[in-house]
């Protein structure tokens, strides 16, 4: 069995700190039609949406914490988070505060066929529903580039929206190009 300990939350806090604050200032220098204009390249998808997307995971995250019950499909979907920029960033510069709850065991609920109400349950807990919820947007980060591309001429961080493995693995091999 593996052990969490409270270092482990406070790592995982900082980390979804580091992507908030940079997605946070990204989202902040898009004008509101910016942020809200559907962009071809994403299927007419907004920047907002995904910002809101990724917002409401962690919001599922957080609300179902006390009941130990997690069920991403049942998320808001508030259309002000994705239309309103200005609150967007303002809930992702909230939101990691608080992050810093003590793991513990989660049940995830999930429907994975459109043609059925059966619900799929699985063992989980809160620190990995971080991990998750980090990768996940990240993920969304890397089409939320594309978005502020067609939008706008904002110039991102080389990092935004690439998965710190990525990272590590890009840096792995361009120092053993330089050494060969």
């Amino acid at each position: 069995m593996i052990t969490i300990t409270n270092t482990t939350g406070m790592q995982l806090q900082q980390a979804v700190q580091n992507v908030f604050v940079q997605l946070a200032e990204t989202i902040s220098q898009l004008s509101a039609h910016q942020y809200a204009q559907p962009c071809k390249t994403l299927n007419n998808a907004t920047v907002g949406q995904h910002v809101r997307h990724a917002i409401e995971l962690f919001q599922c995250l957080e609300q179902g914490y006390e009941s130990g019950l997690v069920n991403y499909e049942k998320r808001k979907r508030d259309l002000l988070i994705e239309t309103d920029n200005k609150l967007a960033s303002s809930i992702l510069n909230q939101l990691y505060k608080e992050l810093n709850k003590e793991n513990k065991a989660l049940q995830l609920d999930s429907m994975y066929d459109d043609t059925s109400d059966e619900i799929v349950s699985v063992s989980t807990n809160y620190h990995r529903e971080i991990i998750y919820n980090l990768e996940h947007t990240i993920h969304h980060m890397a089409l939320i580039r594309i978005g502020v591309k067609e939008v706008s001429t904002i110039e991102l961080p080389a990092d935004f929206g690439v998965a710190s493995s990525t990272m590590r693995y890009r840096k792995n091999v361009h120092s053993n190009i330089h050494t060969a």
